[in-house]
């Protein structure tokens, strides 16, 4: 058995600050084929991947001097890899999220130059105890729904429809705000959303 963690975050710049503790309330959940994560056909292709989905979060954000209480629940993934795509991929539609019925689920749709879903989409659906199954390509449709076009043009997907027909699953997912991209040495779109469904 493993010790769930305890983690405590802390940052402050010049008008901002946060003060989080963190409390594990599931096992880690190993990714891909015991922790590693296949993503496309040629070597080097793969991470070695875990997540906790649910940690419980209490804290404080002091913002301009005023102190605001939070919680709720955070996820935190852990990936380490040598490539991101191969050369038959162009990008990816990665989503993690938290339902209410205390169930996660955690799917990445790799995709090809095509735009077609690539053979190695896969991810993971952890139920209430915290127990995980394999979700494989063939049991999701994950769709774009609309796009953010970046100050420089480039469109990043920004809005999707997720089914799991086998899990009776029909979800849309809405980004909070149209700007997420992280624009670090690989720019992609990543942020926080509402689900509906």
């Amino acid at each position: 058995t493993f010790d769930l963690p305890v983690i405590t975050i802390k940052a402050k710049s010049e008008n901002a600050e946060i003060d989080f503790k963190l409390e594990s309330v599931k096992p880690f959940v190993l990714q891909g084929d015991e922790g590693l994560s296949q993503k496309g056909s040629q070597q080097g292709n793969a991470s070695y991947y875990y997540s906790y989905t649910r940690l419980k979060t209490d804290g404080k954000i002091i913002l301009d001097g005023k102190e605001f209480s939070v919680n709720g629940f955070s996820w935190m993934d852990r990936e380490w890899s040598t490539s991101a795509l191969s050369e038959d991929q162009s990008g990816w539609d990665w989503v993690a999220l938290q339902l209410d019925d205390n169930t996660e689920i955690m799917y990445y749709q790799m995709r090809k130059n095509d735009g077609a879903p690539d053979v190695f989409s896969k991810g993971v659906f952890v139920d209430e105890t915290g127990s995980s199954q394999l979700i494989k390509k063939d049991d999701v449709v994950l769709e774009v729904t609309d796009y953010w076009e970046s100050p420089d043009g480039e469109k990043y997907p920004s809005g999707w429809n997720l089914q799991i027909p086998s899990k009776e699953i029909d979800l849309k997912i809405i980004p909070t705000v149209n700007n997420q991209l992280m624009d670090v040495a690989v720019r992609y779109w990543e942020g926080s959303v509402k689900i509906e469904g």
